[in-house]
């Protein structure tokens, strides 16, 4: 990895524009073609320094290692690694900037207790930006402690007014044998901490709460909100949450509820930030089914406004800056995400980046200094991986950074088209479609390739799993199908597990659409997916085995009922319990009870250490299959997880499919 380039881009934004050079793309095997999208991104997290001098990114090393980097923009700008994770059962997630000189990082891991029950873990340390002076920050568990300490820590505020070098960060109380001494500790809960960078030395900030789930401080490090998840006397959590909150004169907690928007009792603000300076809560509310942003005051009254809604989609994500993580706008995805800023500055900025830079790239800011100055931003489109750049304020320069994917920068990619199709019933369906560059729209090896979730959906942008098989290719369908989030209540229905049969059937539509346009060959028209998506790649074949002639897996849930148990183990079984539901679906709709109605040839893919899908589903898949005598090929994976975050093996995987696709689709 080396950074782009040193030179500033331009001196003012007027000058930003620039052409789009489309490279011929050069002959190579499938093999390095697997290598190019199978490979991690370059860059899987960045971070810039309170002054803006430094980035601090995540990269990927050989195989599933991660490796952190600093880069000294004020010095000789080279790419320092300073500390790396080599554990193949972890992944080094986020690192951010404490202070100049030290960060505070993340690892996430799974490990198994003794029944074989998958558990999460999480853990925060800090480093130099040397690589000296490693310091644990998550407390250590004690040898009387009666259960583990998953949480390991988040970060509720880098910066604390008048504790320089100290952050606060959560730290959950577990309860100690006490037989036999006084000092065993009987709290239980999550509370939250300030915690030294340096030495790691902490003072408890706030009581463990034994229902809280998250803590939420204002701008200047004052925890302002709790989030407490109800749940039975065994820790079952019920789904149902409450919200305290602080008035900016009292460190007493009070519920937040009695809540008005523009005059109108609502019951379902989710308060997400708080703005110190006007003393409110941002949070997301239900208007005419869609989701929206509002703003409530914390002054005790309870009162807000709306701040942004539509009648089409959800308005789904708040937009923070900086180390304060200051409210700046709120987003929403059409054919495109569009963000909407409160802060008119940011707005003209950002609109004139989109407009300048090639391919009128989606601009996000990820990062800014301490003074917000210097911006750290991503630039990325459909056909761009993404680039990331050092915006100043000041001069209006604007630095080219780091490559989001360095093994793609010299590629021509494919465009994705806003679409839409009629369903069987003839509602119309909206969805995305990839074709290879420079072929045209007739009779083309094709794929449907439904999204996960199901509560999710597909957006316009770069997808590297869909670029691989368009750099093979295949024109690629993503559906949004009904069931998928972010269009409202209606749409989302009863989900797509309860309402199986609508997804579905969407998902086939997206099929036979490509076919009756001409685009598809019928005969080589295939379904791949991952989770969900590979769900829906199954079940298609339970509603019509003679439409898609080959079917791709990847982490599939292939059994409701198993979706259920699974969850047993977990304070969110009954949430999980509710969401699939009861009745006669639970068989209808589950791949495993159906594998003698299969005609087409089935690839399935799975990691051992799956905490979303348990890898007994593509398992018994397998052996479903094989038994009624059809086709089917299983890969698995040791001591990966839900996302196969491996280079080596999403490579091995893009060639494994590349070759299954084309001895079933008949080259």
């Amino acid at each position: 990895m080396q950074i782009l380039s040193k030179a500033v881009v331009a001196a003012s934004l007027l000058a930003l524009g620039g052409t789009a050079i489309a490279l011929p793309a050069q002959a190579e095997t499938r093999e390095e073609t697997a290598a190019r999208y199978g490979v991690r991104a370059s860059v899987l997290d960045i971070s810039l320094s309170p002054s803006g001098d430094k980035i601090a990114f995540i990269a990927p090393g050989p195989q599933h290692s991660e490796v952190l980097n600093v880069i000294d923009l004020s010095a000789d700008a080279s790419v320092k690694t300073i500390a790396g994770n080599t554990e193949i059962k972890a992944d080094m997630t986020q690192c951010e900037w404490a202070t100049e000189s030290r960060l505070v990082c993340k690892v996430w891991l799974m490990s198994q207790n003794d029944t074989g029950l998958l558990l999460p873990f999480d853990r925060l340390f800090s480093v130099n930006d040397d690589g000296s002076d490693f310091q644990i920050l998550t407390e250590r568990r004690s040898s009387s402690a009666l259960s583990y300490r998953q949480n390991g820590g988040d970060i509720v505020a880098l910066d604390v007014a008048t504790e320089d070098g100290h952050i606060l960060m959560t730290r959950e109380y577990v309860k100690e044998f006490s037989t036999g001494t006084r000092l065993a500790n009987e709290k239980e809960g999550l509370g939250v901490d300030l915690v030294d960078v340096v030495t790691g030395s902490r003072f408890a900030l706030e009581s463990p709460d034994e229902e809280a789930t998250r803590f939420i401080a204002d701008q200047t490090g004052r925890v302002r909100l709790k989030v407490r998840s109800l749940a039975d006397d065994r820790g079952i959590l019920s789904g149902e949450r409450t919200y305290m909150y602080r008035t900016d004169d009292s460190d007493g907690w009070k519920r937040l509820k009695g809540i008005t928007i523009d005059g109108k009792t609502i019951s379902d603000f989710r308060p997400v930030a708080v703005d110190s300076t006007t003393n409110v809560a941002f949070g997301f509310v239900t208007r005419d089914g869609f989701d929206a942003l509002a703003e409530v005051t914390l002054d005790g009254s309870a009162k807000g406004r709306m701040l942004l809604a539509r009648d089409d989609v959800d308005v789904d994500r708040l937009i923070r800056i900086g180390r304060q993580r200051r409210v700046v706008g709120a987003s929403y995805a059409t054919e495109k995400r569009e963000v909407e800023y409160f802060d008119e500055e940011l707005k003209v900025l950002a609109s004139g980046l989109s407009q300048a830079l090639p391919d009128t790239p989606l601009i996000n800011i990820v990062g800014a200094s301490a003074d917000e100055n210097r911006l750290l931003i991503v630039a990325s489109s459909d056909t761009q991986p993404g680039t990331s750049y050092l915006f100043d304020k000041k001069t209006k320069s604007l630095e080219p950074l780091l490559a989001i994917r360095d093994y793609l920068v010299d590629r021509t990619m494919g465009a994705m088209t806003s679409i839409t199709y009629p369903a069987s019933d003839g509602t119309s369906i909206p969805g995305y479609l990839t074709l290879p560059p420079g072929k045209e729209a007739v009779g083309l090896p094709a794929i449907v390739l439904p999204h996960g979730g199901p509560s999710a959906r597909d957006e316009w942008g770069f997808d590297w799993i869909v670029q691989f098989f368009v750099a093979r290719g295949y024109a690629v369908l993503q559906p949004n199908y009904r069931g998928s989030s972010g269009y409202g209540e209606a749409w989302y229905g009863r989900n797509g597990f309860k309402a199986w049969d609508v997804a579905i059937g969407d998902v086939n539509d997206a099929g036979r659409w490509l076919v009756r346009q001409g685009i598809a060959d019928p005969e080589r028209l295939a379904i791949a997916g991952w989770s969900y998506g590979g769900y829906a790649a199954l079940q298609s074949q339970v509603l019509d085995p003679e439409l898609f002639k080959a079917v791709v897996a990847i982490a599939p849930v292939t059994d409701l009922k198993y979706l259920r148990e699974d969850a047993r183990g977990y304070t969110n079984a009954r949430v999980v319990s509710r969401f699939v539901g009861e009745g006669p679906h639970i068989d209808a709709g589950s791949p495993l009870r159906h594998a003698e109605k299969f005609s087409s040839p089935v690839a399935l893919f799975h990691g051992t250490l799956d905490l979303n899908v348990d890898v007994r589903h593509s398992r018994a898949m397998a052996r479903e299959l094989r038994k009624a005598g059809k086709q089917v090929s299983y890969s698995e994976y040791e001591d990966l997880q839900h996302n196969l975050s491996d280079s080596k093996v999403r490579t091995e995987m893009l060639l494994e499919i590349d070759a299954f696709l084309t001895k079933a689709l008949g080259g």
